[in-house]
């Protein structure tokens, strides 16, 4: 991009003008916009892996074992699954996927920009999942205490286990789909900026 600097005798501003700037500033959007899509991507298929995980080896193992052995290794996994580096993940997914849709919009890129936001979409439906009921039954299964403690440990399990097991499937189903949303997008992103 380039203007004319030059100042007329006695002018002392060598500022762009307004279309200029804008034009720098959607240029600069319109570069940003794919390497957003692919962290989106990235994001997603993290958080699409890790419910998988649970559906296909940690609950089943879990499962395989006693109620005390269940209760106390879920409370653990709850416990250590805050960390930073998952709630990055976690809402990082959601963030880079919805700003991939404006980027991809104001880039003037249309069906880029409807696969990214069925993404989010998607991705929106699986943090109301977790939100409003695997992280409440976490926050049961805590408050139920020490297991060794917990009187009726079947009973508390038996609470927990089928509607977290069921909700996380559905996270899993949600996340897997908005990852081949995104896809879709970086596949068109491609064509259209060959």
């Amino acid at each position: 991009m380039t203007w004319n600097q030059s100042a007329t005798p006695g002018s002392h501003s060598t500022a762009p003008p307004p279309a200029a700037l804008a034009a720098d500033t959607a240029a600069s959007g319109s570069r940003a916009a794919g390497p957003v899509l692919v962290g989106a991507t990235i994001a997603m298929g993290l958080m699409a892996g890790l419910f998988f995980a649970f559906d296909v080896s940690v609950m089943p193992g879990l499962a395989a074992g006693d109620d005390r052995t269940y209760v106390t290794a879920m409370q653990h996994i709850n416990k250590s699954i805050e960390n930073g580096v998952f709630f990055l993940v976690f809402t990082g997914a959601f963030v880079a996927a919805g700003v991939a849709v404006w980027l991809q919009h104001r880039a003037g890129r249309r069906r880029v920009a409807l696969w990214a936001g069925v993404a989010t979409l998607l991705y929106a439906v699986a943090l109301l999942v977790t939100m409003g009921v695997n992280v409440p039954l976490n926050n049961e299964l805590a408050a139920a205490g020490d297991p060794a403690r917990i009187h009726d440990l079947a009973a508390v399990r038996e609470k927990f286990a089928g509607t977290w097991v069921a909700t996380n499937m559905l996270r899993t189903a949600l996340c897997t789909a908005g990852l081949g949303a995104l896809a879709r997008a970086l596949v068109l992103h491609g064509r259209a900026t060959r």
